[in-house]
Formats: C-alpha cells, sequence, structure tokens
C-alpha cells in the first residue's frame, strides 16, 4: 500500500518538472489552417543557431490543407514536428521559408507570435533604437539605413532614411505581400513624410513573382532631388538612383578617405554622385578627379559641387568608362597619391565568380598603376560572392602581379555600423573595402 502511494507520489512529482507545452504549438492550436513545413532530420541545427533561411532542399514534408501559398504564414518543425519556429512560405522560391521568430523567441514574448503586422512594428521598434543608440541620425548626418535585411532579421527588406524621405527596397515576396503593412510603420517614424518603394525585379523573378518596374506600378516618378548630410558634406540624393539612391554603407569609409587626403590629389573611380570626392576636397584634398559611365550621376556630382560651395577649379568630374580613363592616363605617364576604386556589383551569383574575378584583377591592376608608388588605393567590392569566397585579396595579389607593384593591407573594413550583419547568414555580408599602400 505504502509503496503503491510513493509511486503514485514519484509520478506526480516528475509530471510536475516536464516542461511546458511549447508556447508557439498552443498559439498555433487558435491559427485553424495553419501549414507545417517539417525538416529533414538533421537540418534544424543551423536554423536553431540563427540562419533564417530554410532551403527548399532541407524540408521532408508539408502537411496541412490547403497547401499554403507564397506569402503565408506557417510553422517550421524538426523531424520530430516539434516546432522550432515560424516563417514566412514561398512555393517557387529555393527559399521555402524565411524564418521570423525561434521558439525560444515566443517563449519570452509571444505577443507577435504568428503575427507579421505586429512583428513589423517590434522589428522597426528595435531598428529605431538602436540607430538612436548609435547617433543617428544626427545633426551632421540624416542620411542612413534602418533596416538591413537579414541584420535586423527582416529578410529581404532594406529601408534607408534621408532626411524626410524613406526608400524601402523590396527583394522578397512576402515584402511585396506585406508593402500595405510596411508602408504603413514607415510612414510612422518621426520626421519622414515621404516613401518611395523600390522592388528588385529580377531578384523577385525567383521568388516567383512578375513585379512591374516603378513607373509601371502607379507610383508617381520621384523627381525631387531630396538635400541629405553626411559627417557634415552636402548630398543631392535621387531616390530613382542607383539601388536606394546613395550608398550610405560607405559612410564610414568616405571619413577614412577625408582624413586621408589633405595636400593630395585624388582620383574616384566609379565615383557615382561625388561621395568619395567631395569628403576628399573638404578634407585638404590638392585636387580631385572624380570618373563614371553615367550621365546622370556625374550631373548630380556636379550639382553636389555646388551645394557645398566647392572651388570647381579643385574637383572636376568625368563621364567615361573608367577602364579607359586609366588606359589614357597611363599613356600620359600621369599618377595620384590615393585612388579609389569602387565598381558596381560585378559578381551577383557564384556562377559568374570565375569571371568576375577577372574583372576585378584587370581593374585593379590598372588602379595600382595610376597610383603613384607610396600611395594609396582603397579598393571596394559589393559583389556578395566575392566577400563569401573570400576571393577578393587573392585577386588583389593577382592584379599587383599583372602591373609591376607590390602591395601592403593598412586595412580592411565593410560597411558602416547602421549596416547590421548576421554572422549566422554569412550572404548577408557584401561589402569589403581594402586600404593598401602601393610600391
Amino acid at each position: 500500500m505504502l509503496r503503491t502511494q510513493l509511486s503514485a507520489c514519484f509520478s506526480k512529482s516528475v509530471s510536475s518538472l516536464s516542461p511546458p507545452a511549447s508556447t508557439l504549438e498552443d498559439v498555433a492550436a487558435n491559427h485553424r489552417g495553419l501549414a507545417r513545413v517539417v525538416l529533414k532530420k538533421g537540418k534544424a541545427q543551423i536554423l536553431k543557431d540563427g540562419n533564417p533561411m530554410v532551403y527548399s532542399g532541407a524540408v521532408d514534408r508539408i502537411k496541412g490543407r490547403p497547401a499554403p501559398k507564397t506569402g503565408d504564414v506557417v510553422l517550421v518543425s524538426d523531424g520530430s514536428e516539434k516546432p522550432i519556429g515560424w516563417g514566412l512560405y514561398n512555393s517557387v522560391s529555393m527559399f521555402c521559408v524565411r524564418l521570423m521568430q525561434l521558439e525560444e523567441e515566443v517563449r519570452r514574448d509571444p505577443s507577435c507570435t504568428l503575427n507579421m503586422e505586429k512583428l513589423l512594428e517590434k522589428r522597426f521598434s528595435d531598428a529605431i533604437d538602436l540607430r538612436r543608440s548609435l547617433g543617428l541620425p544626427s545633426s551632421d548626418t540624416n542620411a542612413y539605413r534602418l533596416i538591413n535585411s537579414e541584420g535586423d532579421r527582416l529578410s529581404g527588406l532594406i529601408v534607408d532614411v534621408f532626411g524626410e524621405v524613406a526608400v524601402i527596397a523590396s527583394s522578397a515576396a512576402w515584402v511585396e505581400k506585406y508593402r500595405p503593412q510596411i508602408e504603413s510603420v514607415v510612414s510612422k517614424i518621426a520626421g519622414v513624410r515621404h516613401t518611395w518603394w523600390r522592388s528588385s525585379v529580377d531578384i523577385l523573378k525567383e521568388e516567383g513573382l512578375e513585379v512591374p518596374r516603378e513607373k509601371e506600378q502607379g507610383q508617381p516618378p520621384f523627381t525631387q532631388k531630396v538635400k541629405v548630410v553626411e559627417n557634415g558634406v552636402y548630398y543631392l540624393v535621387s531616390p530613382e538612383g542607383q539601388k536606394t539612391g546613395f550608398y550610405a554603407d560607405q559612410r564610414e569609409n568616405r571619413r577614412l578617405i577625408s582624413s586621408l587626403s589633405k595636400d593630395k590629389r585624388v582620383l574616384d573611380l566609379c565615383c557615382y554622385t561625388g561621395g568619395f570626392s567631395l569628403g576628399a576636397l573638404l578634407g585638404g584634398a590638392h585636387h580631385v578627379t572624380g570618373v563614371d559611365s553615367s550621365m546622370s550621376a556625374i550631373e548630380l556630382a556636379n550639382e553636389n559641387i555646388h551645394l557645398n560651395n566647392l572651388d570647381h577649379e579643385r574637383i572636376s568630374f568625368v563621364k567615361e568608362d573608367v577602364t579607359e580613363f586609366m588606359k589614357r592616363a597611363l599613356l600620359r605617364n600621369e599618377e595620384w597619391d590615393v585612388v579609389i576604386l569602387d565598381p558596381p556589383k560585378l559578381a551577383p551569383r557564384k556562377k559568374v565568380l570565375h569571371s568576375a574575378c577577372g574583372m576585378y584583377r584587370n581593374l585593379n591592376s590598372l588602379a595600382m598603376q595610376v597610383t603613384r608608388r607610396g600611395g594609396l588605393l582603397m579598393t571596394c567590392s559589393c559583389s556578395g560572392a566575392m566577400t563569401q569566397s573570400r576571393l577578393f585579396l587573392p585577386t588583389l595579389q593577382g592584379a599587383a602581379s599583372m602591373s609591376g607593384r607590390r602591395i601592403a593591407v593598412l586595412r580592411q573594413a565593410g560597411a558602416g555600423c547602421d549596416h547590421l550583419i548576421d554572422p549566422s547568414y554569412p550572404r548577408g555580408e557584401y561589402l569589403t573595402n581594402i586600404l593598401l599602400r602601393v610600391s
């Protein structure tokens, strides 16, 4: 009798120590028709470690009828069907699900669970608080990145703030689906009076979406240029320009070039609207030359000279292919003390990495040759495939061999601190800047 009572008590005590039911499972029970994406065995850990992307090859089966559609909220479970998180489904993309929350986060705070509108508000609030702690915006810088995709845990969404204008860049199907909610949250940001939506049409095709160009979406052209300030330098930004209209990720690198330019002759290759050029001249450069193949960019760069009341005798912008410009400079035996080479993305995908390495090598070989021996070359890559493959520095070593120059790495850096990088998802890291001494 006593043994039976003790056994019953022991069973109750063990039961009381058992872990509670999954909060995510509990919340999901109130959502009828919620599909479940079940992973293959061994595929859950990388997601628990923080990678937000569920690849289609990692999925064992999808439970639920009707089957989920692109943009739908789904549960993600391990091989035993235990939920590990929830996210947004895509029936076409190689990214089957983009995770929004993990189970442990739901346990801590279930207020946003399976609710994208509330989650967006929370992610934006966190992003705003973080930028404020970094001093952004400030009296001398009001151009910055507010949302940086995976870094701010909203994979496929970028938001750049330029004074009173916020440019929203979409590269995921879920972002297009939740466009009204995103625009609503952005419009409530203090100081923002206008929003401009940019859809990455080619990337969205891979997401299974045929999205018309901006002009075909009923969105009126953003003809007004936006005046911004960065490190005390004024710029005019066109939200219809390249990327979001301004490369805020180079802010700290522009500051560095400015500090290195006093009394130097500076060459800014692929200068766009003159970011590095203007900073170099305001840093005391003897003369600055900017080169870009885009006439609209050159026109805006010239307007930026007027905006900062700079001496036209000490700065000039040239519309020309940078390769041809450097070849002609070599024929004239012309050299510069400081050279910046910031080309467009040459390796957007791994399949073109080999040819891109050749283009980077050729460009940098010419750039090294137009850099005075003992001078400085800041060379940049915004190609994700180059960063992830770690081939950029070996490519520069090959360029040095081609040019007959020797190089020493003085500094290697990425984007500014407002461009958060998720270390568990290295595909999100793109910008690499290397400062070289050329001899």
